[in-house]
């Protein structure tokens, strides 16, 4: 794990509530209807899932009452996470993993992986590669992946940090040949103190 990473997010989750980050949304309504739409598409239905870069989000307690289970929050900063821990009832079907997203092994196969913010953070080619890598190892064949990112529109750094934009076309260039692109869309997220951010959302198929 990044250590320097770590020390970032950790400081972000414990110095801000969760309303004063510029990802804050009160219901994650795209993430949900793409992961839905996606399982439906390729005749699944809701089963085991990982949320990559999870931080506080609610998108783990809505898995869980849409039938998700088991359900994996992944993220870099340990502070997240004992936060989400602390929100969610005891003996929930969670799995808590704190890890750089980029040093991640994956030790099952996953039915769907989630990512509202986390790849755009990977601005070179070899994290993008290795991000890629571990998808392709966790995603059960005929799985699918679902992936929010900074638009070319979007913003050029977040948090304090840099970050590459991407459009559908890009994002299937870099997960080709082990996904193919299943649908792709724009959204224009408002954050709490009200500017507007282009994210590209991109459905993908495990081959």
């Amino acid at each position: 794990m990044s250590d320097h990473a770590a020390r970032h997010w950790d400081d972000v989750y414990s110095s801000k509530a969760a309303d004063e980050t510029s990802w804050y949304q009160q219901r994650p309504a795209t993430s949900l209807r793409l992961l839905s739409d996606a399982v439906a598409s390729t005749g699944g239905r809701p089963g085991s899932v990982v949320d990559v870069g999870a931080g506080t989000s609610s998108l783990v307690d809505e898995l869980l009452a849409a039938g998700w289970a088991p359900v994996t929050v992944l993220d870099v900063s340990a502070a997240a996470l004992a936060t989400t821990r602390a929100r969610l009832p005891e003996g929930a079907e969670v799995r808590y993993v704190v890890s750089d997203i980029v040093a991640w092994q994956p030790d099952g196969a996953f039915d769907a992986w989630h990512d509202r913010a986390v790849f755009h953070f990977l601005t070179e080619d070899a994290q993008q590669a290795r991000y890629v890598a571990a998808a392709t190892d966790a995603v059960r064949p005929g799985g699918v992946l679902v992936i929010g990112t900074f638009g070319p529109g979007g913003p050029e750094q977040c948090s304090g940090l840099p970050v590459a934009r991407h459009d559908v076309a890009s994002l299937r260039a870099r997960f080709a040949p082990d996904f193919e692109v299943l649908a792709g869309e724009v959204e224009v997220h408002r954050t709490p103190w009200g500017s507007e951010q282009q994210f590209t959302w991109a459905t993908l198929r495990r081959t």
